[in-house]
């Protein structure tokens, strides 16, 4: 018999019953409790209880009276013992429905429950499906159920029941649902979440200091986050205490584990069972684009290229196969590859990857995102995927290891772009497609592609349009194809025009080419010939048409939606979407998504030659981006204003000609904007001169979530960079005061305190010089924050209270709110706690008069402070609480590690080491990849003294050292109090 639970009787198949509404429900993992339907029935004294419990725990078998009494007093009863048992049974025989609790035999038992009518029963259940559904590999599964299992749980078990068999159950209980913690913990680690598992574990294993099997998935969580060091203290930090408190040593596996990790074992790096649920194989990506039809000609090409791909999953075969593929634009060889690709499908069955490197545009494809996609193709979870590019591709190379996968690279820049997304291993092969030839690329095989022969180009135009059609008109066919330079994208696009337009000849289509005899010596010009081929397609385009396809390809972005394209053409929502997708029919444009639409790269650059040529007058060019600039300043003001009542940045923001979208909530206006970012910033960038620079520089405050957030800092970073200098260069005062005043606090999101200090300096002056009073008020707000981290605390207290006095002045509640939240911060270093939170109060409740719920987490967040550092701990926790679930709904990732921190500061002036220690992992993550090094030390010194405040302090001294590093490297004072923590460690 195994240590779980047993089963009651009642949940056996023959006397099973549905539970229905107005039946018997029973928990005994919390206190003992009763329910019919959803009333909660009054199960008496702790003695009538422990009947209760006794009897549900029996399976449906009958208990003794002697049975019972010892359940309930154990070795010395009452002397009225069996009265009170026949007492609480009779009473509860009154509560509950008629033949449950039934007389047999001189005992009791409880029969006839209904299925799942007891918590214990339902827990045994899901954990008996988890079980099933891990042994088929389905871990999601199985993780569900047994997270559904654990739920059930509500406290301790039989919590308040007296008795010895209680007390023996409990101890049971409690060890059952550690052993499914454990396995669901275990099931993490094998999906890949090892960072989220660390902070669960901590607090685990501060609860229950000598059980080794978390201390061992502990280990392997650190390890597999990158945390050697700390992965090894948890060990030295185990085995000290089992042999302070047992005298033993730990067991092999937790042995065997250190060992492996010291070794640096590759196989420790990976989850042992793959990522993706429910098979239990390896993800096997299928990535191709679908291989055109009517694929002609280039036998010879196809031929040399499946020869090398063959030569990669040979048994003798001891590199990994690289085959380059260099033309023109349109010359075919994406559609080449592609077809190469699929015809070697058979000999690569663990895959094949695809990537649109977009290396003819502005803007290539980052070899780190892609080798993040591909890492998410191949199961890996994106817990699991490493930040930097050289890990990212380490781990890339791993997860390849064994695997015979093909990769398609197309459109890639040059070699650099290539290298990292490279497999590395036999079995393995790259098949790159690229303008240029690969000349750097070591080892690879490279194919020069050029245009058709003139029978292949006529095969091609006549599998499009139909041999019926052609036949009749050969001498016009070859004189189309010839007219397209047998480039064969070219070809398919004319011929593709011609195969829908029934009522056109082939010489009809020839006649039309005829007209434009310059593109054929164009496409002779290097990557002027791509122009040429897509003439083909402009021509046939009506007045309206060829406008938006000029003017649509103006704009930087990624893609478009179609609210900020109808904003570019000057037309109402449903005219514009007509328009688009009429040139998606052309093939022009794509549709990337509903509601959204994109150029190809080099599509986009002939547009824009286009534009440079045809579009009249010449200033429409201009005056279509300044709309789509004016689009997306009078949104993103919308969604400030939606984010930030009371705030009146809006009210000094550049006026806009064209109107905004509306929103009908908060979250609706913050999808808009994080969806948008991405061709937002491009509009930024690209507006940084003439009339338009003003309204970039709003647009960019305007949408300052997108770095507060930290979800495209860098982007806004370097967006706020190319601004300032283009103001500048302008000699536009006002336009670099708030330029940099944009920078300057992206700097303090990022800790660069330095450099922000001296940027917000700048701006103040310069919005003096420029009479631009709201930037004033903020200049001096962040002037005075940062005074603070300096401990400038009497320049500090001048600036914030400028600020306070100018918001109000400006009519601006919301800014004066946040210099009052700032001052209290200031007040609290100032030994001057009572008017710290006093300010900050103050500061909370001007937020939530003006229905400012983010903002207002901002003021509870200050709040939390002042209260924590005064001694009222509670009151502390209770605002910061309140405070992080609006930064997490917010997607405030920054605002949500740091009050998660605070929380760990909190928690360590309450003693609560364990609970700390979990606060400070969970910020740690947070802060992963924003809010700059200085807020990492001081999340890690926090984590190394909650460490150290349950015991694990191999890995406080880690953290220590680790954060230590951190403030010699920003000569920051925080260092003394660090070397502090660590010299007993030293001394010994």
């Amino acid at each position: 018999m195994d240590d779980r639970p047993r089963v009651p009787e009642q949940r056996r198949p023959g006397s099973a019953r549905k539970a229905e509404a107005g039946t018997l429900r029973f928990g005994v993992l919390g206190p003992v409790r009763a329910w019919r339907g959803e009333e909660t029935l009054n199960t008496g004294s702790p003695q009538q209880r422990a009947l209760l419990a006794a009897l549900l725990l029996r399976e449906g078998r009958t208990a003794t009276a002697a049975e019972l009494i010892d359940a309930l007093w154990g070795s010395e009863p009452p002397s009225q013992a069996l009265a009170a048992v026949r007492t609480y049974a009779s009473r509860l025989r009154k509560v509950l429905d008629s033949g449950v609790l039934v007389s047999e035999s001189g005992g009791y038992a409880v029969r006839g429950l209904g299925e799942g009518a007891l918590d214990l029963v339902r827990a045994q259940d899901l954990n008996a499906e988890a079980e099933k559904a891990r042994g088929t590999g389905d871990l999601t599964r199985a993780r569900a159920l047994l997270n559904e299992a654990l739920d059930l749980w509500n406290g301790e078990p039989l919590a308040g029941v007296p008795g010895p068999y209680a007390e023996t159950q409990r101890v049971r209980l409690e060890e059952w649902r550690l052993g499914l913690l454990e396995s669901r913990l275990d099931m993490d680690l094998e999906q890949g979440c090892h960072a989220e598992a660390v902070s669960e574990l901590t607090a685990l294993t501060a609860a229950h200091p000598l059980r080794e099997r978390l201390r061992e998935l502990l280990m392997l969580a650190l390890y597999r986050s990158g945390r050697q060091a700390e992965a090894l203290a948890v060990y030295a930090d185990t085995r000290r205490l089992l042999a302070e408190e047992l005298g033993v040593d730990p067991r092999p596996g937790l042995s065997e584990l250190q060992q492996r990790i010291l070794q640096a074992d590759p196989a420790l790096a990976e989850p042992s069972a793959p990522v993706a649920e429910p098979s239990a194989a390896p993800v096997r990506p299928a990535q191709l684009p679908a291989s055109v039809p009517d694929f002609t000609g280039r036998t010879a090409f196809v031929d040399e290229l499946s020869a090398v791909l063959a030569s990669a999953t040979e048994a003798e075969g001891s590199v990994m196969a690289v085959s380059a593929l260099a033309g023109i634009g349109g010359v075919g060889k994406t559609t080449l590859a592609v077809h190469v690709a699929h015809r070697a499908r058979t000999s690569f069955p663990d895959g094949q990857l695809y990537v649109d490197l977009q290396g003819a545009g502005p803007r290539p494809a980052e070899p780190e995102t892609v080798l993040g996609s591909f890492l998410r193709a191949l199961g890996t979870a994106d817990s699991a995927i490493p930040d930097s590019l050289e890990e990212r591709a380490a781990l890339y190379r791993s997860v390849l290891d064994g695997r015979r996968v093909l990769v398609l690279l197309d459109n890639a820049k040059d070699a650099a772009q290539v290298r990292p997304l490279l497999p590395g291993t036999e079995g393995c092969a790259a098949l790159v497609t690229s303008r240029v030839r690969m000349v750097g690329l070591a080892g690879a095989h490279l194919v020069d592609l050029d245009v058709m022969s003139p029978d292949e180009a006529l095969a091609l135009f006549t599998r499009i349009v139909g041999a019926d059609r052609v036949a009749p008109e050969r001498d016009a066919a070859l004189d189309v194809v010839a007219a397209c330079g047998f480039l064969p994208l070219a070809i398919r696009i004319a011929a593709s025009r011609l195969a829908a337009r029934r009522t056109w000849t082939v010489s009809v289509l020839a006649a039309k080419l005829a007209d434009e005899r310059r593109r054929l010596d164009e496409l002779q010009a290097g990557d002027l010939a791509v122009k040429a081929t897509f003439e083909l397609g402009y021509g046939q385009l009506d007045r309206a048409q060829a406008r938006a396809f000029r003017l649509l390809g103006l704009a930087d972005g990624p893609d478009i939606s179609l609210a900020a394209a109808a904003a570019v053409l000057d037309l109402p929502l449903e005219s514009a979407e007509d328009l688009l997708e009429s040139l998606v029919d052309t093939s022009l444009l794509e549709s990337a998504a509903p509601g959204r639409y994109r150029f190809h790269d080099l599509v986009r650059l002939y547009a824009r030659a286009c534009a440079e040529r045809d579009e009249q007058p010449p200033s429409e060019k201009g005056a279509a981006m300044s709309r789509l600039l004016d689009f997306y300043l009078a949104t993103a003001a919308g969604v400030y204003a939606i984010e930030r009542p009371g705030d009146r940045l809006v009210d000094h923001l550049e006026p806009t000609c064209v109107p905004g979208l509306a929103f009908p909530d908060r979250r609706a206006a913050q999808d808009w904007l994080y969806a948008e970012a991405v061709p937002l910033l491009a509009c930024v960038r690209q507006s940084s001169n003439g009339t338009t620079l003003r309204r970039a520089v709003d647009l960019l405050w305007a949408a300052v979530d997108l770095a507060e957030s930290g979800a495209n800092f860098k982007e806004y970073e370097a967006a706020g960079a190319a601004l300032r200098n283009a103001a500048h260069a302008a000699s536009d005062g006002r336009a670099e005061g708030r330029a940099i005043l944009v920078l300057a606090n992206a700097r303090h999101w990022s800790g660069q305190f330095a450099l922000a200090d001296e940027e917000a300096r700048q701006a103040l002056t310069l919005s003096e010089a420029a009479d631009d009073p709201l930037p004033c008020c903020w200049a001096a707000n962040i002037l005075g924050a940062f005074c603070f981290y300096q401990s400038r605390y009497a320049e500090g207290e001048e600036y914030l209270e400028r600020a306070i006095r100018e918001f109000r002045a400006c009519g601006d509640l919301s800014g004066a709110a946040a210099a009052l939240c700032n001052l209290s911060r200031l007040h609290l270093q100032t030994d001057r706690a009572d008017s710290a939170v006093h300010l900050a109060r103050q500061g909370t409740d001007m937020y939530e008069e003006l229905g400012h719920s983010l903002k207002a987490a901002n003021g509870h967040y200050a709040l939390g402070l002042a209260l924590g550092k005064s001694g009222r701990l509670d009151d502390a926790a209770a605002h910061l609480g309140q405070a992080l679930p609006v930064f997490r709904v917010s997607r405030q990732r920054l605002w949500e590690g740091m009050t998660l921190f605070r929380l760990a500061e909190v928690d360590l002036l309450a003693q609560r080491p364990a609970q700390a220690a979990a606060h400070a992992e969970m910020a740690l993550s947070q802060l992963r990849d924003i809010g700059g090094e200085w807020r990492r030390g001081n999340v890690l010194t926090v984590l190394g003294k909650a460490l150290n405040g349950i015991g694990h302090t191999g890995r406080a001294q880690v953290c220590w050292r680790d954060a230590l590093e951190i403030y010699a490297r920003l000569n920051s004072p925080e260092a003394e109090e660090v070397q502090t923590l660590l010299a007993p460690a030293t001394a010994a």
